[in-house]
């Protein structure tokens, strides 16, 4: 088996006046038993990119939503782990920004590739504690009890980890 590869992505928990957590439903190739699952919205970072600019770059090609690396403030949570697919495998290390938005967003997925738009089917606002019911998993897992501490104005010192959401228990696989 090969080593692993490494992937560090860049995601948005973008928060609207109401505090409900904006997640598009998309396709969790790594678990055949539950193909779907919620994600905020974002993505990887590219050589030379840091992760603000990559999730100010990812907004605008996912959303359609145009912001500075600059808007975006500091890591407020993180989550790390293993996962394969299609005989390939990687480590992520996920970084979460918060970003409040006005209501009047709209989503305008013209930018996606047609690989991401195959594999997102929906958007949604959630309330943090609609998370807890919603029918596929919620990646990362915790996100519900996080939006609601960064609502409440407890925004971390230090990024908050949050367990990776594959049973692989977020250790780094190793050839």
């Amino acid at each position: 088996m090969s080593a692993a590869t490494a992937r560090a992505t860049a995601r948005v928990l973008l928060v609207d006046p109401a505090s409900r957590i904006l997640l598009y439903r998309g396709r969790l190739l790594q678990v055949e038993h539950r193909p779907y699952a919620c994600f905020t919205p974002g993505g990887g970072i590219d050589p030379g990119e840091s992760a603000s600019l990559a999730a100010a770059r990812e907004l605008r090609e996912e959303l359609g939503y145009a912001v500075t690396p600059e808007a975006l403030g500091p890591v407020v949570a993180i989550s790390e782990g293993g996962w394969a697919v299609g005989g390939r495998r990687f480590f992520s290390r996920d970084s979460y920004f918060l970003l409040r938005v006005d209501t009047g967003l709209r989503v305008d997925t013209s930018g996606m590739d047609e690989e991401e738009r195959e594999a997102t089917d929906r958007f949604q606002w959630w309330a943090p504690p609609e998370l807890d019911t919603c029918p596929e998993p919620v990646v990362p897992r915790g996100l519900g009890p996080l939006v609601a501490r960064l609502m409440s104005g407890d925004v971390p010192a230090a990024p908050v980890v949050l367990p990776w959401h594959l049973p692989d228990g977020g250790k780094p696989l190793r050839g």
